[in-house]
């Protein structure tokens, strides 16, 4: 496995040679499981939880050599009143942040967008404290829906 960070990659070789004696065999076992260890420690986690910050398993690289993971957190809302992330501190908003929302018939996509609304749409933004709902004249009624909220984090 490859251990530049920007170029780390989950592959795993598909056959290996393990030597018959002991020793070298014992040293060939601890290779492979140790590449299989960060190949499974690489994969991006399927979790979505409200209430606690998850883990994503994605590793970003955006300053120098500097390894940073997102953490990913489910917001249940059902008005487009602000509501409190109680993020501590993060270091950037992923582009991987969507949400869904319904009007009680349909089901509608939520835009990471702007701090504008935009016709037709609902969208919303992250401030440090929050996230804000943006309503554009036209949008549909909200009656429930939610956000996956994922951000940068140095954990």
């Amino acid at each position: 496995m490859n251990t530049n960070a920007p170029n780390r990659s989950p592959y795993l070789r598909t056959s290996r040679n393990f030597p018959l004696e002991a020793q070298p065999l014992g040293v060939e076992t601890s290779k492979s499981y140790i590449d299989i260890a960060n190949a499974v420690n690489s994969r991006v986690i399927g979790t979505y939880t409200t209430g606690n910050s998850t883990v994503t398993g994605e590793n970003w690289v955006v300053q120098g050599n500097q390894k940073q993971q997102t953490l990913r957190q489910v917001y249940m809302f059902t008005s487009t009143a602000s509501i409190n992330h109680n993020i501590s501190s993060f270091t950037q908003i992923s582009p991987s942040s969507y949400g869904t929302y319904t009007d009680g018939t349909n089901w509608y996509g939520l835009l990471y967008a702007s701090s504008v609304a935009i016709a037709g749409q609902i969208s919303f933004y992250v401030t440090p404290t929050q996230i804000v709902f943006n309503t554009g004249a036209g949008a549909p009624a909200l009656t429930s829906g939610m956000i996956v909220l994922e951000w940068l984090s140095q954990v």
